[in-house]
């Protein structure tokens, strides 16, 4: 009797520490709401996971451009966005091999411009990409191939402290706010099925010269992750589009797209430059009211659902996607992210025109 007390004290003190690093993780570990809100993209993707004929995989280029609830109400097209701030090749790869945990979409649109990093760049856009991803061998290679030089000289800390983001976040006390413990335990909803809604408008008034680069190859890296996308595209009869979104910054130079070019010739796929495709589309950068909200480098709710409807035209031309607004269910749940849509539109614009910073035609 008393060895089974002593047992059950230590497995109380157990239990309460435990309860008590859990606690303090959810308190310490950052939210993603008035700072870097990007940080809750790969993590929502849980939660409309699954009957999304298209995915987007990308950098912003894709979850600031891209409307999935345009395609849906145009095209009937059911779409998501896997994207995060600079995501890189390898990150993509394992964003896509994630997803088909939970489905396996019709067509994949990989945004090209991550070709031009051949090695990871940060350890903040790993976490970016990386923490929100639910745990999974495929989570593990990701982290492993997305180390930069700095974390990869300590790799088992590395891997701990994505195991056990406290570790890392651990002396974040002084940083502490409001919304560390408004949000300690669920945060708001972001995103529209991975898009990033801004209203706001900044014309483009100066594009600095593109400075010439001592080499403009890609690396084998990138290459090797492209061929590897296409692979997991192809072993699953998916097919692949890949795109450069319409964004002037950072510059996309003329011998990346030659690359880029051969490549889907030589490999049989579907390659539209978007940048080429701006007048048609209609894209305004440069007036006061202009499709774009930090001056060309993302485009704001005006230009990401013109980019949409293009685009939207162009898979249809493109791929063997169907129109699903002729299935009830699938109606019924659009219906709702339309509703959260036009209900944060209207937020927004109602906060600008509050602000005096509506113009022109929006005001």
């Amino acid at each position: 009797m008393k060895i089974l007390k002593i047992i059950i004290r230590i497995v109380a003190v157990i239990a309460v520490l435990a309860l008590s690093l859990w606690l303090l993780q959810r308190l310490l570990v950052p939210k993603y709401i008035e700072k870097n809100e990007e940080g809750l993209l790969v993590k929502e993707y849980y939660d409309y996971a699954g009957g999304n004929d298209v995915l987007f995989i990308g950098d912003c280029e894709v979850y600031s451009n891209f409307s999935p609830v345009k395609l849906w109400q145009d095209f009937g097209i059911t779409s998501a966005i896997r994207g995060s701030p600079q995501q890189l090749i390898w990150h993509s790869y394992y964003m896509l091999e994630d997803t088909l945990r939970y489905e396996t979409p019709k067509v994949v649109v990989f945004n090209v411009l991550s070709m031009k990093y051949g090695e990871p760049q940060s350890e903040a856009y790993n976490r970016l990409a990386l923490d929100g991803m639910k745990w999974t061998n495929t989570k593990v290679r990701a982290i492993r191939a997305s180390m930069t030089e700095e974390e990869a000289d300590s790799e088992g800390f590395t891997i701990a402290s994505y195991v056990f983001p406290l570790l890392r976040f651990h002396s974040r006390w002084n940083e502490l706010s409001g919304e560390d413990f408004k949000y300690m335990f669920g945060t708001r909803q972001l995103s529209h099925n991975g898009f990033v809604m801004r209203v706001d408008s900044k014309p483009v008034t100066d594009i600095p010269r593109a400075r010439p680069l001592p080499d403009y190859s890609f690396s084998d890296t990138c290459w090797d992750y492209l061929n590897k996308i296409r692979d997991l595209c192809d072993d699953n009869g998916i097919q692949l589009v890949l795109i450069k979104a319409p964004t002037l910054m950072p510059h996309w130079y003329d011998e990346w797209e030659e690359q880029i070019v051969k490549y889907a010739a030589d490999n049989g796929l579907c390659y539209v430059n978007l940048l080429d495709k701006a007048d048609e589309i209609g894209i305004d950068y440069y007036s006061e009211n202009a499709d774009t909200f930090d001056a060309g480098m993302h485009l704001n709710l005006n230009g990401a659902e013109k980019l949409s409807e293009w685009f939207g035209n162009y898979l249809k031309a493109n791929t063997a996607l169907g129109d699903r607004r002729t299935e009830p269910d699938t109606c019924l749940i659009w219906q709702e992210k339309e509703d959260y849509y036009e209900e944060m539109k209207n937020a927004q614009y109602t906060q600008l025109r509050e602000e005096g910073k509506l113009t022109g035609y929006w005001g």
